[in-house]
C-alpha cells in the first residue's frame, strides 16, 4: 500500500458530507495530520461546488488535529472564500480549540 493510498484511506474514513446544495456539512472524524492532510485538501475543496453557499465543517468527532490539518482546513477556506463560499468550523473538541487558540486563528477559522 503506497503513503499516497494511505493518506486517501485516512482522510476518506474521517470525512463525511451531508446537507442541501446550499450548506454542507463534512463530518470529520478521528485523528487528522499530516498523513491525512493531502486526501483532505482534495476532499474538502471538492466540496466546493456551484451551488454551495456555506460549509460547515463538523470537528466535534476529531480526536486530535496537528498543523498541517489546520493548514488545509485555512486553505479550503480561501479557495471557499474566493468562490463566496462560506467556511464554519463547528464543535471543536478540547484539542483542536486549544490548537486554534495558541496559532491565533480561532479568530480566521469561525466556530459555528
Amino acid at each position: 500500500m503506497t503513503a499516497a493510498h494511505t493518506a486517501r484511506t485516512a482522510a476518506e474514513e474521517c470525512m463525511t458530507a451531508l446537507g442541501p446544495s446550499s450548506s454542507t456539512i463534512a463530518g470529520l472524524r478521528g485523528v487528522l495530520d499530516v498523513t491525512a492532510a493531502p486526501a483532505l485538501r482534495e476532499r474538502l475543496i471538492g466540496m466546493l461546488s456551484p451551488g454551495v453557499r456555506e460549509l460547515i465543517i463538523d470537528l466535534s468527532e476529531v480526536t486530535s488535529c496537528d498543523v498541517a490539518a489546520l493548514a488545509v482546513l485555512i486553505g479550503a477556506q480561501r479557495r471557499a472564500r474566493a468562490h463566496g463560499i462560506a467556511v464554519r468550523l463547528a464543535a471543536p473538541g478540547h484539542q483542536v480549540a486549544e490548537l486554534l487558540r495558541v496559532t491565533g486563528l480561532g479568530s480566521s477559522l469561525p466556530v459555528a
